[in-house]
């Protein structure tokens, strides 16, 4: 297929002057490749996970020890989409509520010196987009291996793509936080669902 500009352009979704290192809270969603639904099925209301749906729950678990500036609120592996809660804490350990959302609080000062990075060069912050591509690598890579074992092709995991939302306040960080926690019991009305089960 000859390449056509209007029509192969990709445009990002992503807010052009908007700073996604910046420290905050930022609601997320990752979509399986398809909608195909590959981490395991709802019963009763509840996620029942499979061996891939837990390498996406442990992943994503993990993401604390490979980004030491970052928090994980709620969290939720659905049969073809994760739900969660991502936050960049601006390079202090600890952090509350008021710091989480975007744009309030003050950002901490830079601390003198990390221990990965050589002296004199400034700290590379991650951005949302460093953190979720880590993440749909890695749980890409382990699915991977259990396919292999398998004797199976598994081809792509991920969408390409992803949604972030910059959660602003604390009544919008709660009421998304409700969301993610209820998502299991509104599978039947989730539009994934009914793509997914096709």
């Amino acid at each position: 297929m000859k390449y056509c500009q209007t029509r192969h352009q990709r445009h990002s979704i992503r807010l052009k002057s908007y700073d996604y290192a910046q420290p905050g809270a930022y609601f997320i969603t990752l979509c399986t490749h398809k909608q195909a639904c590959l981490f395991g099925r709802i019963e009763n209301g509840e996620m029942q996970l499979n061996e891939y749906g837990l390498i996406a729950k442990n992943q994503w678990e993990q993401l604390r020890k490979q980004f030491l500036d970052l928090g994980l609120g709620e969290f939720v592996v659905m049969p073809n989409h994760i739900h969660g809660i991502i936050i960049i804490k601006g390079m202090q350990n600890e952090i509350n509520i008021e710091t989480k959302l975007v744009g309030a609080g003050l950002a901490p000062a830079q601390p003198l010196s990390d221990a990965g990075q050589p002296q004199g060069l400034p700290l590379q912050r991650k951005t949302i987009g460093d953190i979720v591509g880590a993440y749909k690598s890695i749980t890409a890579n382990a699915c991977l291996k259990i396919f292999k074992s398998k004797n199976k092709t598994m081809g792509k995991l991920w969408q390409r793509n992803y949604y972030e939302h910059i959660i602003r306040n604390e009544q919008s960080y709660h009421e998304i936080a409700g969301y993610i926690i209820n998502n299991p019991a509104q599978w039947d009305l989730d539009e994934l669902y009914a793509r997914g089960n096709v």
